[in-house]
């Protein structure tokens, strides 16, 4: 089992610099448009500010001993320590919630950033998660 002492640094600067990407994305087209089009600019976003991320990564889970190849797709993981999932919904619902933990849980990141850029001030649609045990 992993716990806080293993992750001294619970990635208040990485999640910040995640952050003032959607701010940025979010104040150029406000909400309104598609996932897919936030998804892109992310990207963009991201590289421009050096950050090391995988998009719409597949992986695999190991249930019973057997391995499950592309059993989920993480929108981004940053760093190959933070899930960032974005939104462009009416509203955020629980099982939004339930998503990025159990695909925190299931990558073994220490962090989770669910964005919805369908706010009038997308800060009003940003929920930062942090684990401090996984289940093996």
């Amino acid at each position: 089992m992993a716990n806080a002492t293993q992750f001294p640094d619970l990635g208040s600067e990485l999640t910040r610099k995640i952050i003032e990407c959607a701010i940025s994305v979010h104040r150029y087209f406000g909400p309104g448009l598609l996932e897919s089009v936030y998804e892109e600019c992310m990207a963009i976003e991201f590289a421009k500010a050096g950050l090391k991320f995988k998009k719409q990564y597949f992986m695999p889970v190991n249930y019973n001993g057997c391995v499950i190849k592309d059993a989920y797709k993480l929108d981004f993981w940053v760093e190959d320590k933070v899930v960032v999932e974005l939104k462009a919904v009416d509203k955020m619902t629980p099982p939004f919630d339930a998503q990025i933990i159990t695909y925190m849980k299931l990558s073994k990141s220490p962090l989770g950033l669910l964005i919805n850029f369908n706010e009038k001030l997308v800060k009003d649609g940003i929920k930062r998660f942090a684990l401090t045990e996984f289940n093996s």
